[in-house]
C-alpha cells in the first residue's frame, strides 16, 4: 500500500543516493543536493527508480512503467520498476546502464557506463544477475 511510510522510505533512499554521489564522485564534492538532482543523470535515474519501485509494488497499473520509460529517454539509464536495488547505491557516468526485471542490487554498490544486468533467458522465473554488497561493477 502506498502511504506516509512508503513515502519516508523513498526520500530515505533518495537522501542516501545524493550522499552516495558525493562520496564516490569527485565532481560531486562541494556540490548542493539540488545540483546533484539535477545534474547527475545516474542519480536521476535511481529517483526515478525509487518512485516507480514503490508504485510497482503497491500494485499501481502502468504508472511505474511509463516513469521507467520517461527516465530512460532523459537519463539514458535503463531501469525495469520490479528491480530490487538496495541502500547506498550510485550509477556513476550511466549511459547504457540496463537493469532487468528480476535483477537485485545489494547495499554500497557502483555501476559505472556501459553495464547491462540483463535477462538470461525467457523464463518468467529470476532470469537477471543478483549483485552482493560492496561491489563496483565497470563494463
Amino acid at each position: 500500500m502506498l502511504g506516509l511510510d512508503t513515502l519516508r522510505r523513498v526520500a530515505r533512499e533518495v537522501r542516501q543516493d545524493v550522499a552516495s554521489a558525493r562520496d564516490r564522485d569527485p565532481a560531486a564534492r562541494g556540490v548542493g543536493t539540488l545540483e546533484i538532482l539535477a545534474g547527475w543523470g545516474g542519480v536521476q535515474a535511481l529517483l526515478a527508480h525509487r518512485v516507480a519501485h514503490a508504485l510497482h509494488q503497491s500494485g499501481v497499473p502502468v504508472v511505474p512503467t511509463a516513469i521507467a520509460y520517461a527516465s530512460r529517454g532523459v537519463t539514458g539509464v535503463e531501469i525495469h520498476p520490479a528491480a530490487r536495488i538496495g541502500d547506498d547505491f550510485f550509477i556513476d557516468h550511466g549511459s547504457g546502464v540496463v537493469i532487468g526485471e528480476t535483477a537485485e542490487i545489494g547495499d554500497q554498490v557502483t555501476l559505472y557506463q556501459g553495464v547491462t544486468l540483463g535477462g538470461t533467458g525467457f523464463a518468467r522465473a529470476k532470469r537477471h544477475p543478483s549483485v552482493e554488497d560492496d561491489v563496483t561493477i565497470g563494463s
